[in-house]
């Protein structure tokens, strides 16, 4: 494929993706997503007369002694807030087994976070990351800043191809300095546990945000078909390893490592307190968001 046929093809994908998106949030997430995320605290808002029913506490003692009458202060919540899209674009995402890639079905999930955070006036920033962080474009408002996010994450070339959790962590960390929404939208294929490879920098992310963790997942790393001998490849290191599918027993232990695989993730974020939702290749991700939001306001 030459540039002019990938930008003409980009192109065409980010403006699907707005449609679709926009329906989404207009139909559905819209109000479900400003009643999950609150804003930071109160603002000062205006100083008015005391009516009956006011809280004495919050009476102005300066502005009632200057006008011989009681006045109070107001305040309102203060709404805006950063939300920041930790996205892992290394090479094992460029892998699905029905109509998308998992990088494809990140970036599309993104988006719709994208599009709901904007229609609440709050910020929207993205750091993409392999082994190391390769983009990070600094939080902003706005359509036109969304679709340039989307447009970064769908022509994204990874230079590394492994992943690096806790590279990406300490970035977002040494960036932000005032509490946010974080999404870290993940595959979680790594060498070893998330306690053993990011653990530490999980916990600290939790307690300085609200995280959620956005699992991108497809069927095939899940359980494999019976199609005979198969030479699987490990898009990150490049090594490979020659199955023969037609074996029941090679396709339960398969299945078997893999559902280890998940509970591990599943255990960790359980235990330490933090959000998780799974995000499937070819499914409805609108309605995996939804379950996301409703989980969230039964614990409110």
């Amino acid at each position: 494929m030459d540039v002019k046929e990938f930008t003409r093809n980009v192109a065409k994908k980010i403006r699907l993706i707005e449609i679709q998106t926009d329906r989404a949030v207009d139909d559905v997430l819209a109000g479900e997503y400003s009643s999950v995320f609150k804003g930071s605290g109160m603002e000062f808002d205006e100083v008015r007369e005391y009516t009956p029913g006011d809280e004495i506490r919050s009476i102005d003692w300066n502005v009632t002694a200057r006008m011989g009458k009681p006045f109070v202060k107001r305040y309102v919540e203060e709404r805006e807030l950063t939300v920041w899209l930790v996205v892992d674009l290394s090479a094992s995402g460029a892998f699905g087994s029905r109509s998308q890639l998992k990088n494809e079905a990140a970036a599309e999930f993104c988006a719709l976070l994208a599009f709901a955070a904007i229609r609440n006036n709050d910020k929207v920033g993205l750091i993409v990351f392999t082994e190391s962080v390769e983009l990070a474009i600094p939080p902003s408002k706005g359509r036109t800043h969304v679709l340039r996010l989307i447009r970064e994450l769908l022509r994204f070339q990874p230079r590394g191809r492994g992943t690096a959790l806790s590279v990406a962590l300490e970035y977002l960390g040494r960036v932000t300095h005032k509490r946010g929404i974080v999404f870290l939208v993940s595959d979680f294929l790594t060498d070893g546990t998330l306690e053993e490879t990011s653990g530490k920098q999980l916990r600290i992310l939790a307690r300085r945000h609200d995280l959620v963790a956005v699992a991108v997942c497809d069927e095939r790393e899940q359980e494999l078909p019976d199609v005979g001998l198969v030479e699987l490849e490990d898009a990150e290191t490049g090594e490979s390893v020659l199955l023969d599918t037609s074996s029941p027993r090679v396709r339960r232990d398969y299945a078997a490592r893999s559902r280890e695989r998940v509970e591990q993730r599943r255990a960790f974020f359980r235990t330490t307190g933090i959000d998780e939702v799974e995000v499937q290749t070819g499914h409805d991700y609108v309605r995996d968001l939804r379950t996301l939001f409703r989980k969230r306001g039964r614990r409110k």
